[in-house]
């Protein structure tokens, strides 16, 4: 008799279903605008929260609009050392602080970063786990481009952009680190190499042996 494979069994949905009832949010960070391009704007942590099915604990950050007269809320996940009552300033004149959101060019070399952007605009979406960053390694003056060791260990050059600061790195005991810029994802080596040839397994004189 067959068995029902993994992919149809996920078809059924059940176990493999994700459990989004209590999740409080989508989880990003600031909208790229005029006030974070050309200076900073200033956010106060109303709360530290917990999601459950996450590991890093989330912060509601409140920031004045600079058109209307209103509060954005927004949901961002906690860097290292931050608490309720901190102010949080994001832009390109941000200063370099723990939580802060500052440019790539910006952050010297060995400083710890989080909360990383693989495409402009997408308000983050690498390193944003419990415990996970990413490391300021070299910088290139006159590329204008960043060398940045990647939670998978992987040194990647990337130009300027902004992100995400810590002060300092604990790898047992820390969510995420600060860090937001410009980061893309290292495609696996096998997936750009050509397709191999079929090779056929033959049973001889109870050896296997490869057939050219």
């Amino acid at each position: 008799m067959g068995r029902v494979i993994r992919t149809q069994r996920k078809g059924r949905g059940g176990i493999f279903r994700s459990h989004t009832r209590l999740r409080k949010g989508p989880v990003k960070l600031r909208n790229l605008d005029f006030a974070e391009k050309n200076g900073f704007i200033k956010g106060v942590v109303k709360e530290i929260i917990h999601e459950p099915g996450r590991g890093a604990p989330l912060a509601r950050v409140n920031f004045h609009n600079p058109r209307k007269y209103k509060l954005d809320k927004e949901l961002l996940i906690c860097s290292e050392g931050m608490y309720t009552g901190q102010f949080i300033f994001c832009g390109k004149k941000a200063a370099l602080h723990m939580g802060n959101v500052v440019p790539l060019s910006r952050v010297p070399d060995g400083c710890v970063i989080c909360n990383l952007e693989a495409k402009t605009g997408d308000r983050g979406v690498i390193a944003k786990c419990s415990g996970d960053y990413a490391t300021v390694v070299a910088h290139d003056v006159d590329r204008h481009r960043v060398k940045v060791r990647l939670p998978s260990g992987t040194k990647k050059w990337y130009k300027d952009c902004l992100l995400y600061t810590s002060d300092a790195a604990d790898e047992e005991d820390s969510v995420d680190l600060g860090g937001r810029r410009i980061i893309k994802k290292k495609k696996n080596k096998h997936m750009e190499l050509p397709t191999k040839r079929i090779v056929w397994i033959s049973v001889d004189a109870g050896t296997l042996k490869r057939k050219q």
